[in-house]
């Protein structure tokens, strides 16, 4: 049934309920109208009217259920559907919405796939070129510093010693920024080594005290999955530097049968409700390259907790 008839059968059973009681009803109306009969055709049209809203109330359910969705729907969290039972416009709808947010969800994670792979591709470009060009450069004036600092005199001796750490100090800078853009420990030892490098690295430099708890026995995952829970890991111990005003973070990686689990809780500040900036819509987005599920719940002086939920494909046996 099509929803303009729809909404006239309502309306029709309503109008017919109100006529079959005027036709049966033990209630005249005289002329002119006395204030007892008034009363009761007034509480008649109140009754109709309720009536009425109640029904298109029930009818009309569904397209209030799909506007909702609509202002709520987000892209980043995929699977929200509507169910579509029946043959109507209203059903037909339905589907159509269905049907559309599934295109996008596709879209959305193929686009972002490319985005990645282009990001993660430029990442490691800059950091080969910092590598090889800006740190070779700077150990070069670094040897260079030494030679002359070698047969200079005091006082020029000791200033050119100042200028040969301030000049170690930023080609250490430089290898740690390579390092953090291109994680050469995921690539050569796993990712158990590199999320243990990257929790020592952020001890060291951003003063925050790091709890480690990683499980041993993981189960063999492709280099793309690695490469995500590094990243989801790395951004979250950045916003934990940055933004929670946090003494300690605990970075757990454990797994089951079914899931690999990343989770990073920190001490901080917290929020109530956990902001959607842009570091924890790139995590969801890094979570949808590989079918992953992120969450993220903060609560006032209680700290964020970011938990990475990874499915381990099953093996064929």
């Amino acid at each position: 049934m099509s929803l303009f008839w729809r909404i006239f059968a309502l309306n029709a059973v309503v109008l017919g309920s109100a006529t079959a009681l005027l036709l049966w009803a033990p209630v005249t109306v005289s002329v002119p109208v006395v204030l007892t009969e008034a009363v009761i055709l007034v509480a008649g049209l109140v009754v109709m009217l309720v009536a009425n809203a109640a029904m298109l109330r029930i009818g009309l359910a569904p397209l209030d259920r799909l506007t909702r969705l609509m202002t709520t729907v987000d892209l980043l969290r995929p699977g929200q559907r509507l169910p579509a039972q029946g043959h109507g416009e209203t059903a037909e709808l339905i589907r159509g919405f269905n049907a559309m947010i599934e295109r996008l969800e596709h879209e959305r994670a193929t686009s972002n796939a490319r985005v990645l792979t282009a990001q993660e591709a430029e990442r490691r470009r800059i950091a080969q070129e910092l590598h090889d060009e800006v740190g070779q450069t700077m150990t070069a004036v670094l040897l260079a510093l030494e030679r002359v600092a070698a047969e200079a005199e005091e006082p020029l001796q000791g200033e050119l010693r100042q200028v040969q750490e301030i000049t170690r100090g930023s080609l250490d800078e430089v290898r740690r920024l390579a390092r953090r853009l291109r994680p050469g420990v995921l690539e050569d030892l796993g990712l158990v080594s590199a999320l243990t490098s990257l929790t020592t690295e952020f001890s060291t430099h951003a003063g925050l005290r790091v709890v480690r708890g990683f499980c041993s026995g993981l189960p063999e995952l492709d280099q793309q999955t690695e490469l995500v829970l590094y990243r989801v890991a790395q951004e979250a111990l950045t916003n934990a530097a940055r933004h929670a005003e946090a003494d300690q973070v605990e970075v757990s990686l454990a797994h089951t049968d079914e899931t690999v689990v990343l989770a990073v809780v920190d001490d901080g500040r917290g929020t109530g409700v956990a902001r959607e900036g842009a570091g924890i819509r790139g995590m969801r987005e890094r979570a949808l390259l590989i079918g992953a599920t992120l969450d993220v719940t903060s609560q006032p002086r209680a700290g964020t907790r970011i938990r990475l939920t990874v499915p381990v494909p099953r093996k064929q046996p």
